[in-house]
């Protein structure tokens, strides 16, 4: 059990911290999102418009890459992505085991067969090796998840999808800005899907997504699947679906991509003071050469994770899961023998996101720090 609270009072006078807080980044760029909606009022042209077209120049521009497909969601990216592959109907593609089930619906619904695989014990990334392990015959890709702002490695992957013949997808819904050497999120594989849902380091004021690619061939069928098969007025070659970005929230979106570098920048800092204040005992994600992560979120291992949190409720600090269960024990995906994944299963149990966002101080990670120091009975080090 944790250790005791030695002061009553300490519960009940906690300062609280949320666990995200979106308020001061919508404050810092509130001017320039009135005037980009306002101006697409004023337009009227909310389907396809004009800041559509911009943003995706932007953000392409941004990622390093040719091509930018604005699309309605970060799940309708994995499942246009799939298709604009071309990936047959009944083709599989690996999986990791440990990610959020959109990583395995997105490729379902495009008529593909997730497989899934282990992952790092230490990242919650995909695990390079047991994604080799489970490549076979019908095997048409492996989708890398750069899960919690983390990118993955993409040396390896890329060699492994080489050597085999098959596609390197980026799901990087949790990405946006992240980096290994020169390369950014959205450039490494042969086709990226991101997702702006609010609370992204990107995020939208509702749903939306961005396929990303160097392919001009991807990028054109991206643009027809998103659009009812659409490849002039009244001209429909596939049987696309109705997935395209809103012009209001690519407007939204175009505002706030100038800012994307400084917030991620704050959420490092963040991250720096966690790795400082935590107790040292507590698992946490390891420092990666190379890698330049933005920490979407701040995950951590803890025993007894819901009675833990549970705890921090109590005391005014606010917490995540992200995921829980693994995606091979969620419901659609538990018929047949999808497999065993221990490493995936335990950051399912035991892993526990911390308040993370851009302006989360010095101070409040030191509160969070002691307030979990106390509730998993650890050696905190808190304030300092």
């Amino acid at each position: 059990m944790a250790a005791a609270r030695t002061n009553a009072a300490t519960k009940a006078t906690a300062p609280n911290v949320p666990f995200v807080d979106l308020d001061p980044m919508h404050a810092e760029v509130r001017t320039e999102i009135d005037a980009a909606i306002a101006a697409t009022v004023e337009r009227g042209d909310f389907i396809l418009g004009a800041e559509v077209g911009r943003f995706e120049e932007d953000f392409a521009d941004y990622c390093g890459v040719e091509h930018a497909v604005g699309v309605a969601s970060g799940t309708a990216a994995l499942q246009i992505a799939v298709l604009a592959l071309g990936i047959e109907r009944g083709a599989e593609i690996i999986v990791p085991a440990h990610t959020y089930i959109a990583s395995a619906l997105g490729p379902l619904h495009a008529g593909a067969v997730p497989v899934f695989c282990e992952v790092d014990p230490r990242t919650g990334l995909i695990d390079p090796a047991a994604a080799s392990a489970a490549i076979g015959e019908r095997t048409a890709a492996i989708l890398a998840v750069h899960l919690y702002g983390q990118v993955c490695d993409p040396g390896p992957l890329r060699e492994l999808a080489a050597a085999r013949g098959i596609a390197l997808i980026e799901d990087a819904a949790q990405a946006h800005g992240a980096s290994f050497g020169d390369e950014r999120a959205g450039s490494i594989g042969d086709v990226a899907c991101f997702s702006f849902y609010p609370s992204k380091n990107l995020g939208a004021f509702g749903d939306g997504g961005m396929v990303t690619t160097n392919a001009a061939a991807v990028a054109d069928l991206a643009r027809r699947w998103r659009n009812l098969g659409q490849l002039a007025k009244g001209d429909h070659d596939v049987a696309g679906m109705n997935e395209r970005l809103d012009t209001l929230q690519a407007a939204i979106l175009r505002a706030k991509l100038p800012r994307l570098d400084s917030w991620n920048d704050s959420r490092r800092e963040a991250a720096a003071s966690y790795r400082e204040l935590l107790a040292p005992e507590l698992p946490i994600l390891p420092e990666r050469e190379g890698a330049r992560d933005v920490f979407h979120l701040f995950p951590v291992l803890v025993a007894e994770r819901d009675r833990v949190r549970a705890e921090l409720g109590e005391a005014g600090i606010g917490t995540g899961i992200h995921y829980a269960p693994a995606v091979h024990e969620q419901a659609p995906f538990r018929e047949g023998s999808p497999g065993e994944f221990p490493h995936a299963e335990r950051w399912g149990r035991e892993e526990l996101s911390l308040p993370m966002f851009p302006g989360l101080g010095r101070e409040a990670v030191g509160q969070v720090a002691e307030e979990l120091a106390i509730a998993a009975g650890l050696t905190g080090r808190g304030t300092g």
